[in-house]
C-alpha cells in the first residue's frame, strides 16, 4: 500500500507542477515585450577595417570576405547606404591567396584546374567602394608578383602597419578572420 500512496502522490505533484507551469507561461506571454531594438544612425558615416588573415571558408568563399559583405547588408537593412560606409579589408598571411588571379591561384594551391572562388565577391566589394588590400610581405614570401593579384586590389607594404594606421585614423577594427 505505501508504494500505491507514493505513485498517487507523485502523479498529483506532476499534475500540479504542469498546471502551475502552464499558468506561468500564459501569464508571461500575455505581457507585451517593451524592449526596443538598438539600431545604427542611418544618417551617420561609418569607417571599418577588417583584419583578414585566415584561409577559412564560409559558403565556399573567404570567411572574412563573406562577413565583410554581410556588414553592408546589415547596414542596408537599417537604412545606411554603401556610400556611407568606408571600409578597408586587409588580407595578409594565409588569407592573401584569396586575392590572386586564377593562374597564380592555381600555382599557389597546387591545382592546375582551380578557379579562385573569391574573384566575384572581391569585385562586388570593390563595386561597393570597399578598399580590398593585400599584404606585400605575404606576396613576397610566397613569390607572387603584382600582376598575379586580382584587378582593383590595393597592394599595401604589410598588413600589420596598415591595420595600425587605419585604427589610428579612427577605423573600427573587426578581427578574427
Amino acid at each position: 500500500m505505501p508504494s500505491m500512496t507514493r505513485i498517487l502522490l507523485s502523479t498529483l505533484l506532476i499534475t500540479a507542477f504542469s498546471a502551475t507551469s502552464a499558468a506561468y507561461a500564459d501569464t508571461a506571454s500575455s505581457k507585451p515585450d517593451t524592449r526596443q531594438m538598438v539600431m545604427v544612425d542611418k544618417h551617420a558615416r561609418y569607417r571599418v577595417v577588417y583584419d583578414i588573415h585566415s584561409d577559412e571558408l564560409a559558403a565556399g568563399i573567404s570567411r572574412g570576405l563573406y562577413y565583410a559583405r554581410g556588414l553592408f547588408e546589415a547596414f542596408r537593412k537599417q537604412g545606411v547606404e554603401p556610400s556611407q560606409v568606408k571600409a578597408h579589408l586587409v588580407l595578409h598571411g594565409d588569407a592573401a591567396v584569396m586575392l590572386l588571379k586564377d593562374e597564380t591561384y592555381q600555382i599557389a594551391i597546387n591545382d592546375a584546374f582551380a578557379v579562385n572562388p573569391n574573384a566575384k565577391i572581391v569585385q562586388d566589394l570593390l563595386d561597393l567602394g570597399v578598399s580590398v588590400e593585400i599584404c606585400h610581405s605575404a606576396m613576397k614570401s610566397k613569390g607572387w608578383k603584382f600582376e598575379g593579384v586580382l584587378p582593383g586590389v590595393t597592394i599595401v607594404h604589410d598588413g600589420y602597419t596598415r591595420l595600425i594606421k587605419l585604427q589610428n585614423d579612427g577605423y573600427a577594427y573587426i578581427g578574427g578572420y
